[in-house]
């Protein structure tokens, strides 16, 4: 992987790091000399094994295991990453759920129990504040910057359900505010992502996925090394970025219209 940056003496955490976005950004943080602190779901047996094959590769990386989704173990990982670490240049609020393993269409709202509700509200939308709420004062001692991963579910795709897009919206909403309370210390942005190739709960089959690359305007799906290459350069790059959501589809979401 090519370095674009010197980011030798910087420290990340990223959240959900083990696999898919969040692991493509790790790797590309890490190779660009960034120290980084990967979160994963204390049993979740892929985040040793990332930290392992990471570290055998050269790339310094450190284990950051705790649940997003808990007001309690969320915070408390933070803050033990930002301690291990030494200090925090770069938070990325990657860690998301859809809370099911199949699409919800909007007009099935008996599918949308309280127990889904609750669920992706704990881990997409109080996950990302708490943990940017408990990272704060080491990023703004860094003048850091803050990703969160949105999704273009929160804009006007209708997603794996509505509850999920309404956290997603929340997450773009969530990102001025933020950018508005950590100024000017600390930059916070979002990307908004389209159809991505990577780890995820919900089960597409291959005609959902072929027929998301060809409306795409770019006539394929995003790839999680695609949405690490925007968060890489909104942290470390785009010094005068703050409070945007950066839609990352293929102009999925131009051509649907």
């Amino acid at each position: 992987m090519t370095a674009r940056y010197d980011l030798k003496g910087k420290t990340a955490l990223v959240t959900g790091g083990a696999s898919g976005i969040g692991l493509a950004t790790v790797e590309m943080l890490a190779a660009n000399g960034c120290k980084v602190a990967i979160n994963h779901l204390a049993d979740d047996a892929r985040g040793a094994e990332q930290v392992a094959r990471l570290k055998a590769a050269g790339l310094d990386v450190i284990a950051a295991p705790g649940d997003v989704g808990c007001a309690q173990d969320g915070p408390r990982m933070v803050e033990q990453a930002v301690r291990d670490l030494g200090r925090l240049d770069y938070l990325v609020n990657n860690a998301g759920t859809p809370g099911t393993r199949s699409i919800i269409r909007p007009q099935e709202l008996d599918r949308l129990t309280d127990e889904l509700w609750d669920t992706v509200l704990k881990v997409n939308l109080l996950g990302v504040f708490r943990c940017t709420k408990a990272a704060a004062p080491a990023l703004k001692a860094a003048r850091g910057a803050v990703v969160s991963v949105a999704s273009i579910a929160g804009l006007d795709s209708p997603g794996s359900s509505m509850a999920y897009g309404a956290t997603k919206a929340g997450v773009i909403n969530l990102t001025k505010n933020l950018a508005r309370s950590l100024a000017p210390e600390v930059r916070v942005n979002a990307i908004a992502p389209g159809a991505v190739d990577s780890t995820w709960m919900v089960e597409w089959t291959e005609e959902r996925r072929q027929a998301s690359a060809d409306k795409a305007l770019l006539k394929r799906r995003c790839q999680p090394e695609d949405l690490a290459e925007v968060m890489v350069f909104l942290l470390a790059g785009a010094a005068m970025v703050t409070g945007q959501t950066v839609v990352v589809d293929g102009g999925l979401t131009l051509e649907s219209r």
